[in-house]
């Protein structure tokens, strides 16, 4: 009999709690004389942690490559958090003495580690576009340091 009343209290709980939320998210006001654009969206292939200290600049910005150009290679203070909106960019990554090439297309995300050496080239036909936001800048800085090439 114990485990019949505890079940039923579990389920009633349960219960309790799938209403709470739904009252709770019918119950949520719409945004008044607010509006959103999407810039870009894009899925990303791997977890990453983005530390933001306080004290610290957030930048954003768009990219436009067209084709056959570069980044050159460059790091970022913070990182960089890089969405491609359209067209495709192929990122040459340096790590200490080892050395990537990806390909990214449009619908794809990707971060760029703040101890990364990197160089996106538009190898493609068509113009790339990306959003890039960039934590963790110094107040008042620059979001990209300039590196010499590696030898990639």
């Amino acid at each position: 009999m114990r485990r019949i009343i505890a079940a039923a209290f579990v389920a009633a709980t349960v219960a309790a709690v799938v209403a709470g939320f739904s009252l709770g998210s019918a119950s949520a006001t719409p945004p008044i004389g607010a509006t959103t654009v999407v810039l870009a969206q894009g899925t990303n292939g791997a977890a990453t942690a983005i530390p933001v200290n306080a004290d610290a600049d957030v930048v954003m910005a768009m990219n436009t490559f067209p084709p056959g150009s570069s980044s050159g290679w460059h790091s970022h203070p913070g990182g960089a958090l890089v969405v491609v909106q359209s067209g495709q960019i192929t990122l040459y990554r340096s790590r200490g003495s080892h050395c990537t090439s990806t390909t990214y297309t449009a619908g794809q995300s990707f971060f760029e580690r703040p101890s990364d050496v990197q160089n996106g080239v538009n190898e493609g036909t068509t113009t790339t576009v990306v959003y890039v936001t960039f934590p963790g800048v110094p107040v008042g800085g620059s979001a990209r340091i300039d590196r010499p090439d590696p030898g990639c």
